[in-house]
């Protein structure tokens, strides 16, 4: 069943049209494809061919995703994986992938299925296999999990769960205008996937570290990161690093969950692009 959006095709053909590298862009839980506009700014301006499909059923706005915060209740990380997969089986070009947090598992799931000529996974969402469990990403995540019920359902952070587990690491009045800005409700289910894979034969969150097909791979870990501790993304880098591929990892001092949004955006998509420079023309 085809789930691309008219907006998504119009993407789509764009890219196609441009001739240059695709670049897909692949957003986290309490984020929209919205978040990514100054990156994809940046990279159309280096000559790619950017674009931000969203996950089945985003809303189109932060306001529209407000207004309706149960719109993505129930989205699971195989249903989001495959409709990315669907974007890209669109594209004329093999793409270059870049996510973000649960984005970054999708992002490192896609590369295992060979669909990316090189990828960027930034502070990840752990896939199945990665064992650290840090205090810090147990309390980040317990407005989700505390409730078995949220599985089925959407989760929006207050302000103070936000400040924890994504914009610790900056000003408070940056926290609140990323909030503000940024911020609407996502699925808990990912999250409930995540936390229980481990205990899965059959988890959605499984990546494909050892295909010889995944391509370059670069890891991102935030110094400060609640969410994605940096030994979570420590132990990603580990296991990706069996893969007969480049695997490489950059971490980010004083950086935390929110880097590809807040003011220093740009010293982490200077070096996502240099990245995929280096690796996916």
């Amino acid at each position: 069943m085809a789930t691309i959006t008219l907006v998504e095709a119009e993407q789509i053909e764009k890219a196609n049209a441009s001739g240059g590298t695709p670049v897909v862009f692949v957003h986290g839980l309490w984020l929209l494809p919205s978040s990514w506009q100054r990156w994809l700014d940046l990279f159309e301006q280096a000559g790619y061919a950017p674009l931000a499909p969203g996950w089945p059923e985003d809303p189109e706005s932060v306001e529209a995703a407000r207004a309706n915060p149960q719109a993505l209740a129930g989205k699971g990380v195989a249903e989001v994986a495959d409709h990315f997969a669907e974007a890209i089986g669109r594209l004329e070009r093999r793409p270059a992938i870049v996510g973000h947090s649960f984005g970054g598992l999708i992002a490192q799931i896609l590369a295992g299925r060979g669909l990316s000529l090189a990828t960027v996974a930034i502070d990840p969402a752990p896939f199945k296999g990665v064992l650290p469990l840090p205090l810090a990403a147990i309390r980040t995540t317990l407005p989700v999990l505390r409730n078995p019920l949220n599985r089925g359902r959407t989760v929006t952070l207050s302000f103070e769960q936000f400040r924890y587990g994504w914009a610790n690491a900056v000003a408070e009045e940056e926290a609140r205008a990323l909030y503000e800005e940024f911020h609407v409700a996502a699925p808990g289910k990912p999250i409930f996937q995540a936390a229980m894979a481990n205990l899965n034969p059959s988890a959605e969150t499984k990546a494909d570290t050892k295909s010889p097909e995944r391509g370059p791979l670069l890891i991102f870990t935030g110094e400060d990161d609640h969410a994605v501790p940096p030994s979570m993304s420590r132990a990603a880098y580990r296991m990706q690093s069996r893969n007969p591929g480049v695997t490489e990892h950059v971490e980010m001092p004083g950086r935390d969950h929110s880097l590809t949004i807040d003011r220093r955006w740009r010293e982490v998509a200077d070096k996502a692009l240099e990245f995929i420079k280096r690796f996916g023309d």
